[in-house]
């Protein structure tokens, strides 16, 4: 039996694997080698763009708890993240190159799997399809989705991409490895202390610098967690301080000084060839990214392999047209994953490819289909996305969408343990009653 996706992201590249253990004939339909968006460099599947970083492994944060969620589905994302992860902390950044050609791989070894390279258009609703094609969908896919729903209520909101450097255009006599209170290995962060008179420079012509024009459509909402560095700015003078550029924790390995402000530079690759500015998604012009960044001690002479951009977001209003399975609500065989339907960060996006094709197997084989508890971060971003909400916005992994403990605990720590804990066991039981039934 032929089922399609559409989007070879990381949403729609996790669908396509869990599909074909399955027995189904996957075409997955992917545009970037004949039609780039605005953010994307390759056409490579699973192409990381705003960080190479899969947030925390830790079980006491809700991102780690995710990871531990989706290992007991059997997530191929994961397994390929764990083959092409690089030096982080107690956060799973990968290579991204690697992370891309370990998908790659394991999807061709599947004889039931084709790629078709071209921008799809026409949604054939007779076909079972899981739509996947991210915040950056094409105009025109972006217009039949509309007429499919019904309405052209998409949303849109802003995105910003942080700028990559290369290694060997940095000063290392004016930076040094550390990690946030000693976690992780000591060089897995680049370090660039700041004193408050050039903190203070740096902050003046950051709120002052030119940005990007913006399209008319892009004129919309920016959402928390990829808001501009410059825009974050404006709000105070100490925010970013208090925020991407915290001193807090961090001193010299050496001297034991301490600084005003921190840029902290996290290494894209093993090799430490580049270099990722931690939290400082921009819309700042090219030039001014070069001229403003560049101010920062150490990185006077920066050579920017990638320069910050903003970008359209879409997603749909969710609770409006999908149900809990991320199935569209007026259609038997569409259902939508990634980022669209209002999940927000790359281990969400995996979890909804993931639940999506678990869901339509089971449309296809039987009646039951997969919801996770609600003590779960898994069911609970199901339920986000298909409760009534009428200034839905998406959502991240976080702990605040889970029902309260049976008891209070006061320590933050092993409150979050407790929620892990009880996450981790709920979902294991449900598997096991789940998997055990005809549909599996």
């Amino acid at each position: 039996m032929e089922i399609r996706v559409i989007g070879g992201g990381l949403a729609g590249s996790e669908a396509c694997y869990q599909l074909l253990k399955r027995g189904y004939n996957v075409k997955l339909y992917e545009m970037r080698k004949v039609k780039q968006t605005p953010c994307h460099t390759t056409a490579d599947l699973s192409e990381l763009v705003c960080s190479n970083s899969l947030k925390s492994m830790e079980n006491s944060t809700a991102s780690g708890t995710l990871k531990q969620e989706l290992k007991t589905l059997d997530c191929l994302l994961l397994k390929c993240a764990e083959k092409a992860k690089v030096p982080s902390g107690g956060a799973l950044a990968v290579n991204r190159k690697e992370f891309s050609k370990f998908v790659e791989e394991e999807l061709n070894n599947f004889p039931n799997f084709e790629r078709i390279d071209e921008e799809y258009v026409n949604i054939d609703k007779n076909i079972p399809t899981i739509i996947a094609t991210g915040p950056l969908t094409s105009d025109l896919l972006a217009e039949n989705i509309a007429k499919l729903i019904g309405n052209s209520d998409n949303l849109h909101f802003y995105d910003a991409v942080a700028p990559i450097i290369s290694g060997d255009s940095l000063d290392y006599s004016k930076l040094f490895f550390a990690t946030r209170y000693d976690k992780g290995e000591p060089s897995d962060y680049l370090n660039c202390g700041m004193n408050k008179q050039e903190y203070e420079a740096f902050y003046n012509e950051l709120v002052n610098g030119k940005v990007a024009n913006l399209h008319e459509f892009e004129k919309g909402e920016i959402f928390e967690s990829c808001m501009p560095i410059e825009v974050m700015a404006k709000r105070g003078a100490d925010t970013i301080r208090y925020g991407m550029m915290k001193p807090v924790g961090i001193k010299h390995p050496e001297t034991g000084d301490k600084y005003y402000a921190v840029v902290q530079l996290r290494k894209e690759n093993v090799q430490g060839s580049a270099y990722n500015l931690v939290g400082f998604q921009t819309n700042l012009t090219f030039p001014e990214q070069k001229r403003i960044f560049s101010m920062l001690p150490g990185l006077e002479n920066a050579e920017f392999l990638r320069y910050g951009v903003i970008h359209r977001n879409t997603f749909l209003n969710s609770p409006e047209h999908l149900d809990c399975y991320f199935k569209l609500k007026n259609e038997s065989n569409i259902y939508f994953a990634g980022q669209i339907t209002g999940v927000e960060g790359y281990v969400e996006s995996i979890m909804s490819g993931l639940i999506a094709s678990i869901n339509l197997h089971c449309d296809i084989i039987c009646k039951d289909r997969y919801l996770a508890p609600d003590s779960t971060i898994i069911g609970s971003l199901q339920r986000h996305i298909s409760s009534k909400n009428v200034d839905f916005e998406p959502m991240n992994a976080n702990f605040g969408i889970l029902p309260p403990l049976d008891s209070k605990i006061r320590d933050k720590k092993l409150r979050k343990l407790a929620y892990y804990e009880r996450s981790l066991k709920d979902i294991t039981e449900y598997n096991k009653q789940f998997f055990n039934k005809e549909c599996n």
